[in-house]
Formats: C-alpha cells, structure tokens, sequence
C-alpha cells in the first residue's frame, strides 16, 4: 500500500506538524500525502497557495481545468479579510445537503421514508426587468431542489461572447447549470466576480416555454413567451431566472449554445461563487449537453488540502495503469451517480457487515458531501474496528462534535501509525482512503473518523468528497463505469 510504513497491518505513517499559524478556512484542517516514495503522511495546514504538482493521471485527450477548494488560498474567491465558515457551520451544511439528497433518492425511486415536517413557501413571483412591458408576472411552484449546502470545490468557466470569467460550484449531485445575471429582480447574494451580463453577449439567447428543452426542467414557468427556471434549496436558499442559451468556454474548448439558468432572483448561503454547473446525468447537465464532444466522460481529482490544486477532465482518454473499476448502475435513479459498495476494511481486516446491508441502501459517489455516511449497520462495526485499532495504537479519545461521534485528542502526538480504512465496490474495485481523508480535523488538536451514519438502514450511503481526495474519480456514462486512480493530485 503506498505509503505504508507498516506493511503487515496495513497502517500509514503519520506525522502531526501542528502550525501555529491560523489556516485560512476550517476546510484546511486536512492530512496531506508527502512526496513520492514517502513513507510519512504529514497532517498540516497551509496558509499559502501550493505548487501545482505535475498531474499524473488524466485524459490523454479531452479538456482540463484546475479545481480548487472555495475557501482555500488557491481560490480566486479567497477574502483575505473575510471569514471563513467554522467546521460546525460545514457539518450543518453537510447534513442539510445528506438530507435532501435522501429525500431525493427517496422521491425518485419510490421508497418510503418518514417526512419531516418543512414550512411551505408560495410561489415565487418573477417580474423580470427585461420583460417590463410583460403584463403579468411569472408564477413558478416552490419545490425543494438540490441542497448545494457546502459545494466547497470550485472551478472558472468562461460564458458568452465576449467571455466572462466566472467561477462556479462543480457538483455531481445536480444538474441544471446556472449563475447570477443582470439585473437583478428583487435580489442577488454577493459574489466577488462581476454578474454575467447577457446584455453583452452577441450570442445569448432565451429558451422558449414551448421549446422541449423548457420541458426538460424540473421546475420551469413561463414569462413573456420565454422559459424560466427554479432551484430551490433544502434551507431556503434559491435561485429564479431564464433558461438561456450561450457558449460556454471550458479550457480552450468552446460549447456552443449550452443551455443554463440565468438567476436574476437568488437568495441564499452560495459564497461567492458565481453559480453552480451541474455535472448529473439529467438531461440538463453538462455531462448530457456535451455528450457529442466528450463522450459522457468527466474525471475529477481533489486535493489532499485545500492549499492543493486538483483537476476536472472532460472527455475520454487511456485510463491510468493502476485505476480500479467498478460498474455505474445507471438504473437505481437519475442524477446521482450509484455504485455498489460491497465492503470495509480496516488495517487490512473485513469488517463485519452482513451483504444484505449495502445491497438495501445502496451508495452514490457525490462531490458536494463532505463527509461519507454509511448505513448504520455498516458505521457501528466500522467504528469499532477503528476504534480498536487506534486504541491499539495508544491514541486518546476526544469528546465528539456534531454527528462525528469517533474522535482523538492529537495534542503532541508525532510520527504515529494510522489505522488504514479501504472501501470495496462491485467488480473488485477497492478505494483505499488516503490518509488525508480517514481523519477529519475539527481543529488543531482534536480529529475525528471521516465517517458517519446515516438515520436509517434504508438510506442511500453517500461516498463523500473527504475519502476521495487524490483519486483521479472517472465517471463513463457510454460504458457505465466508474473508476478509482489512487495519486492523481
């Protein structure tokens, strides 16, 4: 196993350099993987922007973008005076978002679940400055839409002709690809990047109601003749506007007359990211609309901290000598992208977990979640083999925070092994969790397991962005494959 120091346990070296310095975002309290050939793993904060390493796994062809973590320093919307979400407010948002993607699974694939009690909103009311002369205002239907919740990677696009830079939230649990246009109706949040500005766009142009990409939309009204969109978020945030069309600049490559929201009604907690590009398997996503250019392929791989920088492949290409496959079971639901996990190990050994476990809830892979949940017959057995093996190791237990109930006090503690916690999928396919994603740390002395359970066995388990770090994460919609690449970032 690379960097393992011991190898007949399975275990990882890990040296514990406690900066003093304050790190720019709650997000950074993270393990990175040293140099290659390395035996020691180095938990360490970054208040600077790294070197990018040279990427070893990616399309040989097809198109890259650099993806950075939002609150890191490597982000183009970095507020060096501004304040960073602490790890509770992450953990509240991570569990708004594991919230609503149960609902959604639960929605789509007509299981039955219990229903929280939610407060109804009316419609919203949209009186688009563009359309003055419309005269009556669009009625749209509340609806609870994808929960961007923490959407903590970002990547820079370019939209329309002349482009625009805008830096947007990548996410595999959505989409419907949008972002903040003039004018705004009633409100815009506050974003860094100037508002995309269709006005100056020679080749902008609105979707028409009674075109059949409207009738792609979950949400959709009509204004004007011209088609609306809605998303509305599981904590109330939204965003309202007109399905247009543009080109869309991703790289070098141009995709013309791709379809997106134009939000010229947004309120809620997004950052200061500019929007959202959706990268699902709906119809309106970008892995969808591009099918012809790329293939249905996108690869993705994020960094150990976020003063890394990973990268997003569009487009097919040879796949790495060591990548780890596993079939994408394209008929559980749409959207999200299901896997069948099959098993955990801990330092080597099977945890104990019936079959009929993982084949009852089944299991995503979603960019947006931090932090994975398991069902919980699967989380409890897991948690004591972890807890065992740390224990073995003489660390000290740590009171939990929030729904991280397995946690270490590091005070002081230098050069120890860490327990190794690998995932097993269908096919033989394995994703041994690098060091960086096993602990999550909550601040410069106390780190907890990565992990967490779900309310119920019934719930879909979500593979969360913490235990995919370095993977190069290539998803095949033609083939229907999913894979694992270990060091690619």
């Amino acid at each position: 196993m690379a960097a393992s120091c011991c190898p007949s346990h399975g275990r990882f070296c890990l040296i514990l350099l406690l900066a003093g310095a304050a790190v720019a975002s709650s997000g950074s309290r993270a393990a990175a993987l040293g140099a290659e050939g390395s035996s020691d793993v180095k938990l360490h904060v970054d208040s600077a922007c790294l070197t990018p390493q040279e990427h070893k796994h990616g399309a040989a062809m097809g198109t890259r973008m650099p993806i950075v973590h939002q609150h890191g320093p490597c982000s183009p919307l970095t507020d060096k005076h501004g304040k960073p979400p602490s790890f509770e407010e992450i953990l509240a948002a991570d569990q708004r978002r594991v919230d609503y993607i149960h609902r959604r699974v639960s929605e789509t694939t007509g299981q039955v679940r219990p229903k929280r009690a939610e407060p109804s909103a009316p419609p919203v009311q949209l009186q688009p400055a563009s359309l003055a002369s419309s005269a009556a205002s669009a009625n749209l239907p509340a609806s609870s839409g994808n929960a961007l919740g923490t959407g903590n990677y970002v990547v820079t696009i370019g939209l329309g002709t002349p482009e625009e830079r805008l830096t947007v939230v990548f996410d595999t649990g959505s989409d419907t690809t949008w972002v903040q246009c003039q004018p705004c109706v009633a409100s815009c949040y506050r974003q860094k990047e100037p508002l995309f500005s269709p006005a100056k766009s020679s080749t902008y142009a609105n979707i028409s109601c009674s075109s059949s990409y409207c009738s792609d939309l979950d949400i959709r009204g009509c204004s004007g003749g011209h088609c609306l969109y809605r998303v509305r978020y599981g904590d109330g945030s939204d965003t309202v506007g007109f399905y247009a069309q543009d080109t869309l600049t991703l790289a070098s490559d141009a995709v013309k007359e791709f379809r997106f929201g134009c939000g010229e009604q947004n309120r809620g907690l997004f950052g200061q990211t500019a929007g959202l590009m959706g990268l699902g398997r709906g119809k309106t996503s970008l892995t969808s609309q591009a099918y012809g250019k790329y293939s249905g392929v996108f690869s993705y791989c994020l960094p150990a901290t976020p003063s890394g920088t990973g990268f997003l492949d569009l487009g097919p290409g040879a796949p790495a000598a060591n990548a780890r496959l596993t079939p994408m079971l394209t008929d559980k639901g749409p959207t999200f992208y299901y896997v069948g996990l099959t098993g955990i190990k801990v330092d080597g050994r099977a945890v104990s977990i019936p079959d009929s476990v993982f084949s009852t809830a089944g299991a995503i892979l979603d960019s947006g979640t931090v932090i994975t949940r398991l069902p919980p017959k699967a989380y409890a057995p897991l948690r004591s083999a972890f807890a065992k093996a740390m224990a073995d190791l003489g660390y000290k237990k740590a009171t939990a925070t929030s729904f991280l109930d397995t946690c270490y006090d590091l005070t002081g503690v230098q050069g120890k092994a860490l327990p190794a916690v690998s995932l097993a999928f269908q096919g033989g396919a394995s994703l041994d969790v690098d060091a960086s994603g096993i602990l999550y740390m909550v601040d410069m002395s106390r780190a907890c397991l990565g992990f967490a359970p779900n309310n119920d066995d019934t719930d879909v388990a979500i593979i969360g962005n913490t235990q995919q770090k370095t993977y190069s994460v290539l998803h095949d919609l033609g083939k229907k494959l999913v894979s694992f690449a270990p060091g690619a970032c």
